[in-house]
């Protein structure tokens, strides 16, 4: 029940508000003079106070600027005779709620009190929704204090790589978050299954030396059996071992993932009766992940570094030559199979850059130019003692360029014999063709033919020819290969390409195709053989005639790029399949697929491309997509 008082001198007026006010079922009291009425304020902390202004001992005014200065902030309603506008001012700048001049009706008291018990309410709402504010600000920031100095314990216990060092700062930082007078981590060793300390704060170091348990037969085995948290507290002490007595304890079960629970985090109190809280609990399982993560960090690391040494003793001893490099070219890796290859003895190479520890040009070049790719290299590298090796370069993301040699020597003196044997045997079988060629175009001059001997002869033409070409190709490789008439030059490009488009521009016609030749700004010379270019050009868009069927499409194209001029021949024919594709530039190979069994070749127009394009210091590579066409392009230096 809400409760009011009322000082007013005149009792009768006290009379009729105590009757009035009691009717609407409010409590109360009454005073006959200012210092009555403020004592009774200060004592009783009334819900509102009706005053009358003049009264004997105090005024109104003298009792509510008493009340100000004792910090007590009631709802006021003065209740006067003698009113006038420079009071009501003076009234309401102290903080009286209302103002009501005698004589007066009864409605307007009852409303005034019912307006200054409302903002009373939500005063005292408001009050109390602020306490509670604040207490749930402290209890955040209460928290928020465990949850930063959790996270910066645990960041500072998983940055730690070395077990023996996060062993000790999770305990330390445990024992500190538990106000507990001593702290332990107690492992388990699987082969005994017994529990062994591995690392304790404020625990005396002779008993931690010698201190194991059994897990059957102790506190922490349980916690190890049942993987939960176990809070001891109150009567009497508890035994841990021998002479080790306890007032208060609590454990807490080391989970790491795929193993399960490995051991168990110890908080003791031994003479301090403080009890270990749920929230203690809480605290420490969420400290103790951070270990189960650090100490499985641990082990990867040391299993990582294991590893890294077998690697670095595999890559030191193999016989094939290894060099890493940065993306600045400074040597990262340099087994000692490239430090014989390259005569480096014993110096120091590591961080030194390339170009002034090796002296190999083909090397530099290849390095320099692989970024220009963006994708694996081979090429031949030779050294200073005559053998040579096969290099394979590729891209290493986030570190540099990775080469691997293998000494080829011998596959290259394998490869100079068969070329010899090739070219004598083709030399050889030159003769006997044209003999035979010559006396097959005698045979009609000798009598009419049947039909079917003419037919005969035919076939005999045909697989001459087709023979003759092999030769041809044969031969041709092999000086491209050897270096023989590759006359270096400045070579203008763009006639080539045009006039050796257009030669075969009749053929494309004839399969109803229809032949594009773009050249996108002006090609700047380059240093070439302008016969073997245009040969790379009449095999290419051959090749595209050839593979592509009837009314389809060939585009040559022609561009430059910074150093290089890059030449594509794009066709919508038939396509080569993936696991092909890394084998269409070598001799002889031919794709095995229905839509390619009538189409004639040797197999080796592709592997003269490559051999001319490499002898300019290019490259050749193809795109394709089977059944939408494929993209030759060949990249050359500009001049």
């Amino acid at each position: 029940m809400e409760r009011l008082l009322v000082i007013d001198d005149d009792r009768e007026v006290c009379n009729l508000l105590e009757e009035l006010l009691g009717n609407q079922g409010y409590s109360v009291l009454t005073a006959h003079d200012g210092e009555t009425g403020l004592h009774l304020a200060l004592k009783e902390n009334p819900d509102v106070i009706l005053m009358d202004m003049r009264m004997p001992k105090m005024t109104g005014l003298d009792v509510v600027k008493a009340l100000n200065q004792e910090g007590r902030n009631f709802p006021v309603i003065f209740l006067t005779g003698h009113g006038s506008e420079k009071l009501a001012v003076q009234v309401f700048r102290l903080g009286v709620r209302d103002y009501i001049p005698k004589p007066y009706e009864p409605h307007v008291v009852l409303d005034a009190v019912e307006r200054a018990l409302r903002e009373a309410r939500l005063s005292r709402e408001h009050d109390e929704l602020t306490k509670q504010l604040v207490q749930a600000n402290k209890k955040l920031q209460r928290q928020l204090q465990e949850i930063n100095a959790l996270y910066t314990i645990g960041k500072s216990v998983t940055s730690l790589l070395d077990v023996d060092q996060v062993l000790a700062r999770a305990v330390e930082a445990a024992t500190f978050m538990a106000r507990a007078e001593e702290g332990s981590l107690m492992l388990l060793d699987e082969s005994s299954g017994e529990l062994y300390l591995r690392a304790a704060k404020n625990v005396d170091e002779k008993m931690a030396r010698g201190l194991r348990m059994r897990v059957e037969d102790s506190l922490a085995g349980r916690v190890i059996s049942t993987g939960k948290p176990l809070l001891l507290a109150g009567e009497g002490a508890k035994k841990l071992s021998t002479a080790y007595l306890v007032k208060t304890l609590l454990m807490v079960p080391l989970r790491v993932p795929d193993r399960g629970v490995i051991g168990v985090l110890v908080m003791v109190n031994r003479i301090s009766d403080r009890a270990f809280t749920e929230h203690d609990m809480y605290l420490l399982s969420a400290l103790t992940d951070y270990i189960a993560v650090a100490i499985t960090n641990a082990s990867l690391v040391a299993n990582l570094q294991e590893e890294k040494s077998k690697l670095e003793t595999i890559l030191r001893e193999t016989g094939d030559v290894v060099l890493v490099v940065d993306q600045e070219l400074n040597i990262l890796l340099c087994n000692r199979a490239a430090c014989r290859a390259f005569e480096l003895g014993q110096s120091d190479v590591v961080g030194r850059p390339v170009h002034e520890v090796i002296d190999n040009r083909e090397l530099s070049d290849m390095l320099a130019r692989l970024p220009e790719f963006d994708q694996a290299l081979n090429t031949e590298v030779s050294l200073t003692d005559g053998r040579t090796l096969n290099a394979h370069v590729s891209v290493i993301e986030s570190v540099g360029l990775g080469v691997v040699m293998q000494d080829i020597t011998h596959l290259k003196e394998l490869a100079r014999i068969k070329s010899e044997f090739v070219s004598t045997v083709s030399h050889d079988l030159r003769t006997p063709l044209t003999t035979i060629q010559g006396y097959v175009d005698l045979l009609h001059r000798v009598g009419p033919l049947t039909e079917q001997q003419q037919e005969f002869i035919e076939r005999v033409q045909r697989s001459l020819s087709a023979i003759t070409d092999l030769v041809g190709d044969l031969l041709d490789i092999g000086r491209i290969e050897a270096g023989y008439d590759l006359e270096m030059v400045k070579t203008e490009l763009e006639p080539i390409i045009t006039e050796a488009a257009a030669e075969l521009r009749p053929e494309a016609e004839s399969k109803g195709q229809e032949l594009l030749i773009h050249m996108l700004g002006e090609l700047p010379p380059v240093r070439g053989n302008p016969r073997r270019l245009r040969q790379v050009i009449s095999n290419l868009v051959s090749n595209a005639i050839k593979y592509t069927p009837v009314d389809g499409h060939i585009t040559v194209q022609a561009t430059q790029t910074d150093d290089h001029i890059t030449i594509s021949v794009t066709d919508d024919g038939f396509g080569i399949p993936l696991e092909d594709q890394p084998y269409v530039f070598d001799k002889f190979f031919r794709v095995d697929a229905p839509e390619t069994l009538d189409v004639p070749g040797t197999g080796l127009g592709l592997s003269i491309v490559k051999s001319v394009v490499e002898k300019h210091g290019g490259r050749v590579w193809v795109e394709s997509t089977p059944g939408e066409g494929s993209t030759f392009t060949v990249l050359l230096p500009k001049r």
